[in-house]
């Protein structure tokens, strides 16, 4: 259970942080505002390093269905637990995008433009072709994916009367934090670069629900690409590693 627990709290302070940048630079009068994509990038690789630092310790902290299925996939991790992890995940993301929204709600009723209050919460293309949007959020999936299938943290062993494992500890939420600015910089200018199926789908739930002056379409025409496109990413990321494993075995 405590591994459930943590999945939701690293989601919920993933989108917090991730989304909250978004709302600090589109919504109209925040002390961020207009202050460009870099700083929504940097905003979101920092996201994940407070959720994977908070998390890691305890559930290895996927917070994202893709990182679950992709790992699960690859043999490195119980299917059993797929489902409640995907779940406590979903929970957190949808948790974390409602605190943005009551951090930022008059800012939200200030922004006129239902684009920009919809981009606080989920996920659009810049140029809507579905079949292009598809393959942005697959290929975006299967760089997170496939890194992290290959990222281990440097350890110590000393040995003696006492042996004792010596690593990185919460350093080792920087490499995945570095990995998805990265991403955000050079392959989130199409979609938004969602790469997690949570952080889309809860956020997008809340728009739907929470109250917002000037509040237009949740977009569910468009929600099932960074659902499918994710997790299809994955797939292709993990079974790629295992014919890579097989390949030097």
């Amino acid at each position: 259970m405590n591994e459930i627990i943590a999945e939701f709290i690293g989601t919920f302070l993933l989108i917090l942080l991730g989304n909250g940048v978004v709302a600090n630079v589109v919504l109209k009068e925040t002390k961020g505002h207009d202050s460009g994509w870099i700083v929504i990038s940097l905003g979101w690789g920092l996201g994940v390093f407070v959720g994977v630092a908070v998390a890691g310790p305890v559930s290895g902290a996927h917070i994202n269905p893709a990182v679950t299925l992709g790992l699960a996939t690859a043999g490195l991790f119980a299917w059993s637990q797929v489902i409640p992890f995907i779940a406590a995940q979903m929970a957190g993301a949808a948790f974390g995008a409602f605190t943005v929204w009551l951090f930022y709600r008059h800012h939200f009723n200030r922004t006129e433009d239902p684009g920009a209050q919809l981009g606080c919460f989920s996920t659009s293309p810049a140029i809507r072709k579905p079949v292009s949007n598809f393959i942005s959020e697959l290929i975006g999936t299967f760089v997170l994916i496939f890194v992290i299938l290959y990222i281990a943290e440097p350890s110590l062993t000393l040995g003696g009367e006492v042996e004792a494992n010596i690593g990185l500890g919460t350093l080792g939420a920087l490499p995945v934090a570095l990995l998805v600015t990265a991403i955000g910089l050079s392959l989130g200018g199409t979609t938004g670069y969602a790469i997690n199926p949570a952080r889309d789908l809860g956020p997008r739930i809340m728009h739907t629900i929470l109250p917002m002056d000037h509040k237009g379409s949740s977009d569910w025409k468009y929600a099932w690409i960074p659902m499918v496109g994710p997790f299809s990413g994955a797939l292709v990321a993990a079974l790629l590693f295992l014919l890579h494993g097989i390949l030097i075995a």
